[in-house]
């Protein structure tokens, strides 16, 4: 049918909804069934107008999901276009859908690692990630009523145990004794079915689905989350652990010794049996990345590519470069290699068994094999929003007339004798972000001297708040 618009309708976002790389709210609050309405409308009417006909929906294990799930529907279809829905399981598996279905685009309903009352979006449009611009063309085609009207359908499929298979075509690992932490999320049910699939002695936590996360938080990036997983390795003397996100797209691990192996380092193993296939390839890590994981790419052969943090800037740049594999600190890990370059934790898992095989050695002793490092966690300090950008850029100004090392990459990432530092703005927040890694901590504390001496010169004041 034509495609009619409808200026009289309109919805209006609350302000802090539209993010960088998603959209999220506080269920009741600030994200509501209107907003999901909504927000499948104009999602559906831009796919519509690009003549696509069809959106995949998935949601994850949070309390309201199948609520929004609903009201989203209900605006895809009020723009004439169908839904496929594919029910309760992980981002990635939205993301499988989006590759391998008869579809156009397709959106998860997920919180993510946010607290249980928050909720979201993520979407993907055409193959390609939806953010920046996309996100607040959403908001302008919403206030506007700018929609076209019609009649879609919906049809329920299962897709887990296509889903599953895929996860495990091909693998080439060894048998090895592992502990899963699904934390309650939306992973829960993909980790049992794989696990059972996989050679080797699989031990798992907390695979029940539930939004209350009864045992704790789903993010593996914070330490304290991991100390069952920790407790199970340890207890059943477990070659490693692995732990996921609330909507499964980022990974957590610790190594035989209940180590913990953050993001970049995970990104050294994968990157040491990839680049045995793709000899020179370039490996793509975003600013906050561990210099050892730069320099340790170069000795392997590759080229090392420091990119702007957000999963959605990483994944645009990796089809940009044609890079094979792509990683974030905070878990995110992206495999172009024999997969289809969107992030997805499971799979991660199941790429580092086969890496720990092809290497020839245990994921502890590959843990061994880096370089000891000091460095801080992510600091993040709460600074007027209209300044956040104006003071990264006086910082640049600054080390810029010093003659210092600087990439401005994302923010200013400052290479000296001691190290590195970085400080950039929050796309997403009003705060600044800070990281910091030495050889000792004496050069540790020289660098985080440095930051709060460029900070104070910008009148502002990291403050005890910032190390969380």
């Amino acid at each position: 049918m034509t495609a009619v618009s409808e200026p009289a309708a309109a919805h209006v976002f609350h302000p802090t909804m539209l993010r960088e790389y998603d959209i999220r709210g506080v269920v009741g609050d600030t994200l509501t069934a209107d907003d999901a309405r909504a927000i499948g409308r104009s999602f559906a009417t831009l796919i519509r107008r690009a003549g696509g006909r069809r959106i995949a929906v998935g949601y994850d294990g949070r309390l309201s999901s199948p609520m929004l799930e609903e009201a989203l529907v209900e605006g895809i279809n009020a723009a004439g276009v169908d839904a496929l829905r594919v029910g309760l399981g992980p981002t990635p598996m939205l993301y499988y859908a989006a590759s391998t279905e008869d579809v156009d685009g397709g959106i998860q309903i997920t919180g993510s690692h946010n607290p249980p009352d928050y909720n979201g979006f993520k979407m993907v449009f055409q193959g390609r990630p939806f953010f920046g611009a996309d996100i607040r063309r959403i908001g302008e085609m919403a206030a506007a009523g700018d929609w076209d009207s019609g009649e879609g359908g919906s049809q329920r499929i299962d897709i887990v145990d296509a889903y599953v298979d895929r996860l495990v075509e091909g693998f080439a690992g060894g048998a090895f004794r592992i502990g899963w932490d699904a934390g309650n999320g939306a992973a829960g049910t993909v980790i049992e079915k794989l696990t059972a699939r996989l050679p080797g002695e699989h031990h798992l936590l907390f695979t029940t689905i539930d939004g209350h996360f009864p045992n704790h938080h789903p993010d593996p990036t914070v330490e304290a989350n991991l100390a069952d997983l920790r407790k199970l390795v340890a207890e059943r003397s477990l070659d490693f652990g692995v732990a996921f996100d609330g909507d499964g797209d980022r990974i957590g691990a610790i190594d035989g010794q209940g180590r913990v192996i953050w993001g970049d380092q995970l990104l050294q193993i994968y990157a040491a049996a990839v680049l045995k296939e793709h000899p020179g390839a370039t490996i793509i890590a975003d600013v906050k990345a561990s210099q050892a994981l730069f320099d340790r790419v170069a000795e392997l052969g590759g080229k090392p590519l420091m990119w702007k943090t957000g999963h959605s800037l990483i994944k645009a740049k990796m089809k940009e470069t044609g890079s094979p594999l792509a990683g974030e600190m905070s878990g995110h890990i992206f495999f172009a290699d024999r997969y289809y370059g969107y992030d997805d934790a499971p799979y991660a898992a199941v790429r580092l068994i086969e890496a720990a095989t092809k290497l020839g050695r245990s994921v502890t002793e590959l843990r061994d094999a880096m370089p000891a490092m000091v460095n801080t966690p992510e600091l993040r300090f709460q600074v007027d929003e209209a300044r956040k950008f104006a003071i990264v850029d006086e910082v640049l100004d600054r080390l810029t007339a010093a003659g210092a090392h600087v990439d401005r990459t994302d923010g200013a990432r400052v290479l000296t004798d001691d190290g590195w530092w970085l400080l950039r703005a929050s796309n997403t927040q009003d705060v600044l972000v800070a990281r910091a890694e030495a050889r000792d901590e004496a050069a540790l504390a020289r660098l985080l001297a440095a930051i709060d001496d460029q900070l104070a010169q910008s009148g502002v004041e990291r403050g005890p708040q910032a190390a969380h």
